[in-house]
């Protein structure tokens, strides 16, 4: 589905790396052969955390050895706690189940990735409970006729900063998928008129420190 390459070889963005975490089996976050199997350019002995058990199934399928379901109670990884937060994929009928993740260490900022979800209750309560630091929201607008708009809006950008104003914004799934109705560059001008200024916005490739 991307619509540009990698800005680097994949096996360059896979070295090195001890766990993938996947937020839902959708063909913008994992690659989806014919036959169903997912992943398959991934080494399968790597750990990979799923969602929930009907997902822990299809990756048990596609021949990974090693699968684990994310769940609401925090799950201790080297040190590090991940907890699977509440997403809703859709304003009209939700695309199917996804969901967003807290990760904490004592030395580190408190991340919320809020992956493919709108603005909503649940993002609300998320922010509230756990009090974010560094907040990470895929915000392209990606459309269809089915389900509405898919993920956050520059409006939706707009609450999160509001709801939590002293945490660090990084916007992120933009300019990869052909039904987005927001780019990098229109996002720019969105926000800039909804008095929103502060935020990251990485070119693809580009590496953030927070």
């Amino acid at each position: 589905m991307p619509l540009f390459d990698l800005p680097e070889p994949m096996t360059s963005v896979l070295s090195g790396v001890e766990y993938y975490i996947v937020t839902h089996i959708h063909p913008d976050h994992i690659d989806i052969a014919l036959n169903g199997d997912v992943g398959i350019f991934l080494d399968k002995s790597v750990p990979i955390l799923a969602q929930n058990e009907q997902e822990r199934a299809v990756f048990g399928k596609s021949g990974f050895k090693q699968v684990k379901t994310l769940m609401e109670e925090a799950l201790d990884i080297d040190g590090v706690k991940i907890t699977k937060t509440p997403a809703l994929h859709g304003t009209v009928v939700p695309c199917g189940d996804a969901c967003g993740l807290i990760f904490e260490h004592p030395s580190e900022k408190i991340l919320y990735l809020a992956g493919d979800t709108i603005w909503y209750d649940g993002v609300k309560k998320t922010l509230s409970a756990y009090r974010p630091e560094v907040i990470i929201l895929n915000a392209c607008a990606v459309e269809t006729v089915e389900n509405g708009r898919l993920i956050m809006n520059d409006e939706d950008v707009s609450w999160v900063a509001k709801a939590a104003p002293d945490a660090k914004l990084v916007i992120s799934h933009m300019d990869n998928v052909a039904h987005a109705t927001i780019t990098r560059h229109s996002m720019r001008g969105l926000l800039a008129r909804r008095g929103i200024n502060d935020y990251f916005m990485p070119e693809d490739g580009e590496t953030i420190v927070l």
